[in-house]
């Protein structure tokens, strides 16, 4: 699935934009979390909205309206998580603890940032090696990058060091230490080291590639709602070569970037940087792979932050959490033309949401015969706007970009649209991780017509985001290596027998807005009832994709008490609604493309 900046990558978005794009949150104009290969996050200059709501003391799950709720694909049905330990998970057990005490011992040698990475002392970066195999564990490594910041308090109130992931897969939160600087976070920093790191595969850490940066920025695309048959065989076809890309370019490196392999690689790094228990926080796709984490190795959980949850379910991961994520998707991109018509004085797009997409197809229409700027067709232009699927700060920036180019100026659109040649290399690299992730992770349908039949069945619900979604993970249906099986989340015996020192699981904290595309909220309900003692903390009437640091206060303060005291708000708490955007006299500046500490799943 495609995700968000400070929030990651889950499905739908599309890998062509830069995953920092979709994450940034308003109250910083950074994303925290990285979007799924299809994630875009903006800047906003609204202030923070306030503490609206407050903890509920209710201990029943929160309600689930017609809207929310998860439909029942029927065509295709994944084979069901097996219950007892896989053959070899065993080995690679042996394989992560003896990884872990190595690292242990090394420690990891923090010094001044390569230039590469952008960051600034009082900053330091380091490296921690990790089996490409766990499974071989003497057997041949590779190095993750680590980026650090001290604690800003007294050495008396230290916690430890807080580990962020914004998503993706394939986003890299190697920029999170920078977000220990900005207001929302200054408490929590006070506190603990800001660590960041780039997962296998990602940024410098052993970067996996499937074909040549400058083909995959090509520019103008197109992107039908409503394909042709010709159109769905050059589908077919770009999806079988882009396998071959994969195969060739990684040979048998690739059956080693799972989901499986970055929570392990995750307990390297808590043992690497001296952490008896790990404090985490997981954004989109990070929310998954850290509630494995915490499925594999509960004893190594103190606390840890699900923002915007990827559903867990072993029979939704992954193909299944797509079809949600596109249809979730077509709700958001409604409260988006809504918004757009109560501002039709403004923006001149239509007085209701139907005109407002009236204008949208004029647009398409003009930019299939002509792209903006020899670059902007209409693949660019639904990546554009599916960012105001992820964050509402993307909303005045596009209506206007679009109502100007409607009036003969196409400058605004080419300047949200354009893909930037510089970020070429990071974009390919992140959709390949998010490719061999979620295509090793857990079985696809190998048939087209399987592909076909649910998805044109979609699109009649859902046009907007349904066939950008097929192509982003068509690859996975001739995926050449042996599927594996998702674990069962929250299961501690489906890993094995407990071993000495394995503990019950210690309260979690969970954050979803209720109208969240990139990660729909019945994912969240799931993971909260699957780890018991977790808290859900709800952001009501809201779609924005990753919540901590933004400008909802209620939802800020829930995340620091508990990373700060442990405490919980119970089973589950309620705030109220960011306010919505408020067109201003001026154009708002646009989210900084190239920051993203923390984006799902292909969903997630």
């Amino acid at each position: 699935m495609r995700a968000a900046a400070l929030y990651g990558i889950l499905g739908p978005l599309s890998l062509s934009l830069a995953m920092s794009a979709l994450l940034a949150t308003p109250a910083t104009g950074r994303p925290l979390a990285a979007p799924t290969a299809h994630t875009a996050s903006a800047r906003s200059a609204t202030p923070p909205a306030g503490a609206a709501g407050g903890p509920s003391a209710t201990h029943s799950a929160p309600a689930a309206s017609a809207a929310t709720a998860a439909p029942t694909w029927t065509t295709w049905s994944a084979p069901s998580a097996p219950v007892a330990a896989r053959p070899g998970d065993a080995a690679a057990a042996r394989g992560v603890a003896f990884a872990a005490r190595r690292a242990a011992q090394r420690g990891i040698a923090f010094r001044r940032c390569p230039r590469a990475e952008a960051l600034a002392a009082p900053i330091t970066c380091g490296k921690v090696s990790v089996p490409l195999d766990y499974a071989r564990p003497r057997g041949k490594h590779i190095s993750l990058t680590v980026s650090r910041i001290l604690t800003t308090g007294p050495k008396a109130r230290r916690q430890g060091a807080l580990v962020y992931n914004p998503g993706g897969p394939g986003a890299s939160s190697m920029a999170f230490p920078e977000y220990a600087a900005e207001d929302a976070f200054r408490k929590v920093a006070a506190a603990y080291d800001f660590v960041g790191y780039a997962p296998r595969g990602v940024g410098r850490s052993a970067p996996l590639s499937c074909q040549r940066p400058s083909a995959y920025a090509k520019a103008p695309t197109s992107s039908p709602p409503h394909p042709t048959a010709a159109f769905k065989r050059r589908l077919v076809a770009r999806a079988r070569a882009y396998v071959r890309g994969c195969v060739r370019r990684s040979g048998r490196a690739l059956a080693h970037y799972t989901t499986l392999n970055n929570a392990r690689d995750l307990e390297v790094l808590r043992a690497a940087l001296g952490e008896r228990r790990l404090t985490f926080v997981g954004a989109s796709y990070g929310t998954y792979y850290g509630a494995v984490y915490a499925t594999l190795f509960p004893g190594r959980v103190r606390r840890m932050v699900f923002d915007s949850a990827v559903n867990p379910a072993p029979g939704r991961i992954w193909y299944r959490d797509n079809l949600d994520q596109s249809l979730a998707f077509e709700r958001r991109w409604r409260d988006w033309r809504r918004w757009a018509a109560r501002h039709h004085a403004v923006y001149h797009l239509g007085a209701t949401a139907d005109r407002v997409l009236a204008s949208y197809g004029t647009a398409r229409r003009r930019l299939a015969r002509k792209p903006a700027g020899g670059v902007i067709g209409t693949a660019q232009l639904q990546t554009a706007f599916l960012r105001t699927g992820y964050n509402d700060a993307y909303w005045d920036p596009a209506a206007r970009a679009l109502a100007a180019y409607l009036r003969g100026d196409p400058e605004p659109l080419i300047e949200l649209a354009a893909p930037d040649p510089a970020e070429a290399a990071e974009d390919e690299n992140g959709n390949a991780i998010y490719t061999a992730v979620e295509c090793n992770d857990a079985p696809w349908p190998r048939a087209w017509a399987t592909w076909d039949r649910d998805n044109t069945a979609l699109a009649r619900r859902a046009p907007f985001e349904t066939w950008d979604n097929v192509a982003m993970n068509l690859p996975c249906a001739f995926w050449p290596l042996k599927s594996g099986r998702p674990l069962d989340v929250g299961n501690l015996e489906a890993v094995g027998p407990r071993a000495p020192g394995r503990v019950t699981l210690p309260p979690v904290l969970l954050l979803s807005a209720e109208r969240d595309a990139a990660t729909p909220y019945a994912g969240a309900k799931e993971l909260w009832h699957r780890l018991p003692g977790s808290s859900l903390v709800t952001e009501r009437k809201a779609g924005t994709h990753g919540l901590w640091g933004g400008p909802n206060d209620c939802v800020n303060r829930h995340v620091d008490t508990y990373l700060l005291t442990g405490k919980t708000p119970g089973r589950s708490a309620f705030c109220g609604p960011r306010p919505e955007p408020v067109p201003m006299p001026e154009p708002a500046p646009l989210p900084e493309p190239d920051k993203q500490p923390a984006t799902i799943p292909g969903t997630p």
